[in-house]
């Protein structure tokens, strides 16, 4: 009899929903939550919202992703916790924003790192800019810094918090002018960055291109420059870069965007998703919609995530040194 009990335990083990290839055979049969770290209305909830708009196609992963906001603190109130606290059964996966994550990881005070999450998928590359209100005095980024130079710490910055691609892209800026900025990292993530610049509660603002298109779209601000190595062609052809205005700031700000799971989600779920998540952001119709929100689009599998999430946590470990 107790052998036979013994049996039926480990028979119920083995095929108990959760554990391992069991789980992965169903894997998925109900909705797929993906948390964004920061608020609704901003460039990686806007982008999030599209990019997973074909996951219930049954050629792709046959049920929807539901976005949660948990936003806070540049993003460390939701991946603190997604790293601490979520499940790891494939239902509970998270946007990642790069180089926030791995900045605030190198900075401290986080319990994450790279090493806390499996990346699964990139879909966009979305560069730094600098806007003003659309009434602003200033109409180039020569006018603006000129102005900063002449006025160390009065030249108040909105960002999306610290050590978040805006944030690096404004500590770039003032070591390129030697003089200091009075970056205001904003609660609400780019969302509430952008308001505080259309309202005109700051002098400037550093967010994201998708962001700050769809802003001059509306007419509500004035894009003096890009942060990145070459200018944006589709989206923001007459905008010029830093570099090109005399500014020694690169693309260590450029924000990539994907999906990621938790360490320790069974390999086989993360293989599946692997091979499904980047057809779902290759779709058609996401493509269209990416392009008409100027989001700009980077399809990158896990091997070349997982690449260029190494090569990011050299690059930062290095950059993040010399700015204070």
């Amino acid at each position: 009899m107790k052998k036979l009990i013994a049996a039926m335990a480990l028979s119920a083990f083995a095929f108990t929903p959760g554990i391992g290839a069991a789980q992965a055979a169903d894997y998925p049969d109900r909705p797929i939550s993906v948390m964004v770290s920061y608020g609704a209305g901003g460039a990686t909830d806007f982008q999030a919202r599209i990019v997973t708009m074909m996951a219930a196609n049954e050629k792709l992963l046959g049920q929807p992703m539901v976005i949660i906001n948990k936003p806070g603190a540049g993003g460390r109130v939701g991946w603190n916790w997604f790293a601490s606290e979520a499940e790891t059964d494939g239902y509970t996966l998270s946007a990642y924003n790069v180089p926030h994550f791995i900045a605030q990881s190198i900075k401290g005070g986080v319990k994450y790192s790279a090493d806390s999450f499996e990346p699964i998928a990139n879909w966009g590359s979305d560069p730094a800019v600098v806007i003003v209100p659309k009434d602003s005095p200033y109409n180039t980024i020569g006018e603006l810094l000129d102005y900063a130079k002449a006025n160390p710490g009065k030249v108040t910055m909105s960002g999306a918090g610290l050590f978040v691609g805006h944030h690096i892209a404004a500590l770039q800026i003032q070591k390129a002018i030697g003089a200091k900025l009075a970056y205001i990292p904003t609660k609400g993530g780019g969302a509430a960055a952008m308001k505080a610049v259309i309202a005109g509660d700051v002098i400037a603002g550093v967010n994201n291109l998708s962001d700050a298109f769809r802003a001059r779209e509306a007419g509500n601000v004035k894009i003096l420059a890009v942060a990145d190595l070459e200018r944006n062609e589709k989206f923001l052809p007459n905008v010029p870069t830093l570099k090109e205005a005399g500014y020694d700031v690169d693309n260590s700000s450029v924000n990539f965007r994907g999906i990621m799971a938790k360490k320790g989600t069974p390999p086989e779920i993360i293989e599946m998703l692997a091979a499904k998540v980047p057809e779902m952001f290759a779709n058609g119709r996401v493509t269209k919609q990416m392009n008409a929100g100027g989001s700009p689009i980077k399809i990158m599998n896990r091997a070349e995530v997982q690449k260029m999430w190494s090569d990011r946590q050299a690059f930062l470990q290095e950059l993040l040194k010399d700015l204070k």
